[in-house]
């Protein structure tokens, strides 16, 4: 192999690293104030005032999320293909919606 093909082959093993990296750290947190999203390398923070409804349609990769603003968000930390573990916890989420929409609490 010549240096330019090793070079190659370090390269793309490092894209790969990095990709699955950034599946694998994916997650949702919740919090009795805010909601902690992690996609990949990018973390987003939402006060449960600013979501409208969690979704997640028959055949959907994972949960999206309907804001305040007229815009949606993804949580790629619940993956649609874990079949009765993403349906609860979505129907977590959406307990914690309700909660946090609740005048009173």
């Amino acid at each position: 192999m010549t240096p330019f093909q090793r070079g190659t082959v370090i390269v793309l093993f490092g894209l790969g690293f990095a990709s699955l990296y950034a599946l694998i750290r994916s997650k949702v947190q919740a919090f009795p104030d805010r909601l902690v999203v992690v996609n990949g390398y990018r973390r987003h923070t939402y006060e449960w005032a600013e979501i409208v409804a969690f979704r997640m349609s028959p055949g959907a990769p994972w949960v999206t999320f309907d804001l305040a603003d007229g815009t949606s968000a993804s949580a790629i930390g619940i993956q649609g293909s874990d079949g009765a573990r993403a349906k609860r916890a979505l129907r977590e989420l959406r307990l914690l919606l309700d909660s946090a929409h609740t005048p009173g609490d």
